[in-house]
C-alpha cells in the first residue's frame, strides 16, 4: 500500500487520474455503448440519437482515457513510498476507492474498444 499524507499532492493526483479515466471512458463509450445500454434499460428519447455525433471524437477520448489510466496506475502501484520521518510514519491513504475507479474505467474503455472491433461481426450476422 502506498503511504501518503492526506495533504500530499500525490493523493490528489491519484484521485484526479481515476476521475479522468472514468470520465474519459464514459465519453469514449458515449457514441456506441451508451445508447445501446440506455435502450436496453428502456430509456428512450430523441436526444439519444444525438450521441452518435460524438463518434468522430472517440479516438481522442480513448487516447486521453488511456493516458489518465496509465498515469493513475503508475501513481497507485509504482510510486515510491514516502519514508518515515523520525519514527512517525504518514497515515496510509485508503486508496481502494481509487483502485476501484481505475478498474471500472479500464473495464468501460475495454468495452468501448471491443465494441468497435466486434460490432461489425455481430451486426452483420
Amino acid at each position: 500500500m502506498v503511504n501518503v499524507q492526506p495533504d500530499d499532492p500525490g493523493a490528489t493526483a491519484m484521485r484526479l487520474s481515476a476521475l479522468g479515466g472514468i470520465l474519459g471512458a464514459i465519453a469514449a463509450s458515449s457514441c456506441c455503448i451508451a445508447p445501446l445500454v440506455l435502450f436496453s434499460l428502456g430509456i428512450s428519447g430523441a436526444w439519444i440519437g444525438n450521441l452518435t455525433t460524438l463518434a468522430p471524437y472517440q479516438p481522442y477520448f480513448i487516447a486521453a482515457t488511456l493516458a489518465c489510466l496509465g498515469y493513475g496506475y503508475w501513481l497507485v502501484y509504482r510510486r515510491n513510498k514516502i519514508a518515515c520521518a523520525e519514527g512517525a510514519c504518514a497515515r496510509p491513504l485508503p486508496n481502494h476507492i481509487v483502485k476501484v475507479g481505475l478498474i471500472l474505467a479500464t473495464i468501460i474503455i475495454a468495452g468501448a474498444i471491443a465494441f468497435d472491433l466486434f460490432a461489425p461481426l455481430l451486426l452483420n450476422s
